[in-house]
């Protein structure tokens, strides 16, 4: 059955994460993503574990794409992106600025030969400003948002949260805006660029709770404690679990799956707003049955109350977690060589246009060849393109 996106051809120029994540969502849904690497391949094959040139990284985000591999600097290969471009529907990159200018496919080159094509840029800050030459990674994109003033360490200081989240919101932002602006193309027959800075991503991710003190400009109320220093995770007696009391309902609850009912019916404690006057007159007596069960004990008590919670998993199990199971949110792929590897499935599910089951990533220039003979090379041509450079291909 043809996913949401089949039938959209993507031409994939970006590396790391953000780009990549995003190109691979729209792969998952469907699209053909044809993935251009340099001849020393995506820098993020080497990131963290794995075998040979693919790490799980690279696997993760580059899922479900072809691979072409292609030294843009060689002026042979011209034709060969130009073929490409007027192939495709979309085109992304997040090269620092200027790059794809000068390497001859900026918008404006690439309307010219494909005036249909959404145009895809991810840059760190932004295409210009006084940061528009700084080379930018997640950590620094974290410190400037503001995300790492959300992630205070036990003396109060910031702190980076421990997985590339601006890489990964930012990936999630691009892939709803190009299905944007396929759909305006689809409907009005202009296509577009479409720009976005890892920056501008991260500050709109953070903002609905994390910055709701410093929203109000004219006459703003009192602040009220910050998101941050209410999350919290609890002590059981044999891990910890995470709750959430923001309705009223839901403290109700709590309160039954610890068997403390008389705190519901405290009337200090029957309104939210009260709740956090007096919440240090709750919050010791709820730690303490906490800590005096089990997590099994407490999950089979929200389960059954209703209240909001979930036990805190390590990195190596959650995919035993009962729910994990019981939504096949893991696959497995069978990656030939590189034996099984787990991935997470894509979090859309669609009724009528199902997403792939995560398939394979692509070895570098693994399907090289094919796609040059896509483009109309003769076997003779693509040997020749090999032989001088310009074309890594796996071998066959």
């Amino acid at each position: 059955m043809a996913g949401a996106m089949t039938g959209i051809k993507v031409l994939d120029f970006s590396q790391i994460v953000s780009g990549p994540m995003a190109a691979c969502m729209l792969a998952d849904q469907g699209a053909d993503v044809i993935k251009i690497e340099a001849p020393t391949g995506d820098p993020v094959r080497a990131f963290g574990p794995g075998k040979g040139n693919m790490s799980a990284t690279f696997i993760t985000v580059n899922r479900g794409k072809r691979g072409l591999a292609l030294d843009l600097k060689k002026p042979e290969s011209a034709a060969i992106v130009a073929a490409l471009i007027g192939w495709a529907d979309v085109l992304i990159e997040n090269f620092r600025p200027g790059a794809m200018e000068r390497l001859g496919y900026g918008p404006a080159r690439c309307a010219e030969i494909n005036p249909q094509l959404i145009y895809a840029s991810v840059s760190g800050f932004g295409p210009d400003g006084p940061y528009r030459n700084i080379r930018v990674y997640d950590p620094a994109v974290q410190a400037v948002s503001g995300i790492a003033a959300t992630q205070l360490d036990a003396a109060g200081h910031p702190s980076l949260v421990g997985s590339l989240m601006a890489d990964k919101l930012t990936a999630l932002t691009a892939a709803q805006a190009i299905t944007a602006a396929l759909f305006a193309r689809e409907r009005s027959g202009v296509a577009q660029q479409v720009a976005v800075s890892m920056l501008d991503a991260a500050i709109a991710f953070n903002w609905p709770e994390a910055m709701y003190n410093h929203s109000f400009l004219d006459e703003p109320p009192a602040p009220v404690p910050n998101y941050s220093d209410l999350a919290r995770l609890w002590p059981a007696r044999d891990g910890q679990v995470a709750i959430g009391v923001l309705q009223d309902a839901e403290f109700v609850a709590l309160c039954a799956a610890i068997e403390r009912p008389d705190l519901a019916a405290d009337p200090r404690f029957t309104r939210a707003a009260d709740r956090a006057v007096y919440r240090d007159d709750w919050l010791p007596a709820v730690a303490a049955e906490i800590a005096s069960r089990d997590v099994d004990t407490l999950m089979a008590a929200f389960i059954a109350t209703g209240a909001v919670g979930g036990r805190v998993n390590t990195r190596a199990n959650v995919g035993d977690d009962p729910q994990v199971r019981h939504n096949h949110s893991i696959a497995e792929i069978d990656h030939g060589a590189l034996g099984r590897v787990r991935s997470p499935i894509a979090p859309a599910q669609f009724s009528a246009t199902p997403s792939h089951a995560p398939r394979p990533a692509p070895g570098l220039g693994e399907h090289s060849r094919a796609i040059l003979r896509e483009l109309g090379q003769s076997a003779t041509d693509i040997d020749a393109l090999i032989a001088a450079g310009v074309v890594i291909a796996a071998s066959h």
